[in-house]
């Protein structure tokens, strides 16, 4: 365990300690776009925040390859160098795309591009783990797991990509989804091999630290966006753990609950449950109105809570909320042994009520009710302002009339009136 907090403080400390620093560099070059009509935030804010992330992450693999029992298994694969590589390619996609922007579909490229060099170092998806009563394990050959490997990588990407919209929304929601993977992580390597040593824990314990090294400066109001250049590296990291916990020898799973011999397909889903919602509800909303699915927009989940009155924190902290339910409740369901039915259950709910609350129409206040009425002290979530401020007429309760001795040049350029009437 000591070894984790370790490697997690030190990508947190390098991630907290560049991004001054990057900052001075996105607004020497120019990186500090100006505000978009879609947007949140009503100042230019300097992007590139990913760069620091970077950096955060680089130190955090270098010291876990030192550490003795981690370093010891990391040296088994090329998970190192694979994160390293791919994730350069990632960062400097995403610096491209926030510096002069970039056509969607190169980006996507980019995208395919970093996923093929984790798959080039074998860090693939190369079985999907299924109880013995739906046949047992599934084997992929290298095609399949290829391609599966690529997808997962590139719809993470993207699910982060669009969930960043608001202040701290995109490194809390990581953050969270990567503390709940390292717990079952660490849960199923103690329950099968009596260890709590593997890859998964390591990554995303390097992951959980870049996030909370980045939060102090990101956390509303903002001094800096991570842009695509940190939203994209966030998810390849996470998708590169969710593949490395999948990957285990089918007769492990002997013993333990058809629930836990699930959750490394249905961890994915929890842990992203928000963002996927997002994307594909994006993706649907933008073609049925005859748009590009990359084609921006004001649609967005977090949009919806902001549309019925909840400041940017509230709103943020709402959707911290429900990936807490989601990621931590499939894990904590599996290390008791809930029944499998009852996980079902419990998403549609849960998205039922998330539904609810990001509809107006369906609260007594909100939509264009929220829009109408005026905004109480208690509102104001410490924002930047929108706007000069009102003009304070005086009370004559206050007025107060000074009194000296005119001078005769005070004679010949103002009429000094009594106060007071």
């Amino acid at each position: 365990m000591r070894e984790y907090l370790f490697m997690a403080l030190v990508a947190a400390a390098v991630t907290f300690l560049l991004v001054p620093l990057v900052r001075r560099f996105a607004i020497r070059i120019g990186a500090m776009p100006e505000v978009r009509e879609r947007d949140v935030h009503t100042t230019p804010t300097p992007r590139l925040g990913g760069l620091a992330m970077y950096f955060g992450l680089v130190a955090g693999l270098l010291v876990a390859g030192n550490l003795n029992r981690t370093g010891y298994v990391l040296a088994q694969e090329q998970t190192t160098l694979a994160l390293i590589v791919a994730g350069g390619l990632i960062t400097l996609t995403g610096f491209l795309d926030d510096w002069w922007g970039m056509d969607p579909f190169i980006k996507l490229g980019g995208q395919i591009a970093a996923a093929g060099v984790m798959v080039f170092f074998d860090m693939r998806l190369t079985s999907i783990p299924l109880p013995d009563s739906w046949g047992g394990a599934y084997v992929l050959d290298y095609n399949l797991s290829t391609v599966l490997t690529i997808l997962i990588v590139v719809v993470a990407i993207n699910a982060v990509n669009f969930v960043d919209g608001l202040d701290g929304l995109a490194a809390g929601i990581v953050g969270i989804a990567a503390a709940a993977t390292w717990m079952y992580s660490i849960f199923l390597d103690q329950a099968i091999e009596q260890n709590r040593i593997n890859t998964t824990a390591a990554i995303t314990a390097i992951l959980l630290g870049m996030c909370l090294g980045f939060l102090p400066h990101n956390f509303h109001p903002a001094k800096i966006f991570m842009g695509d250049t940190g939203a994209m590296l966030l998810g390849l990291v996470l998708a590169g753990s969710l593949i490395t916990v999948t990957p285990l020898d089918p007769f492990s799973f002997d013993g333990i609950n058809k629930f836990g011999t699930l959750v490394p397909l249905l961890l994915p889903v929890a842990v992203l449950v928000l963002p996927l919602t997002d994307l594909i509800t994006a993706v649907v909303r933008r073609t049925s109105h005859g748009m590009s699915p990359f084609a921006p927009d004001r649609g967005h989940l977090h949009h919806r809570l902001l549309d019925i009155g909840h400041s940017q924190r509230l709103t943020v902290l709402i959707m911290y909320a429900w990936t807490v339910l989601f990621a931590f409740g499939l894990v904590t369901m599996s290390v008791f042994g809930v029944p499998l039915l009852l996980f079902p259950i419990v998403i549609l709910l849960a998205l039922g009520v998330l539904v609810m609350m990001a509809l107006p129409r369906l609260r007594g206040r909100g939509g264009a009710h929220a829009a109408a009425r005026g905004k109480s002290p208690s509102d104001d979530d410490d924002g930047p302002p929108t706007g000069p401020m009102p003009v304070i007429a005086p009370s004559d309760e206050v007025t107060q009339q000074v009194r000296r001795t005119p001078t005769a040049q005070d004679r010949s350029a103002v009429q000094v009136f009594p106060g007071g009437s």
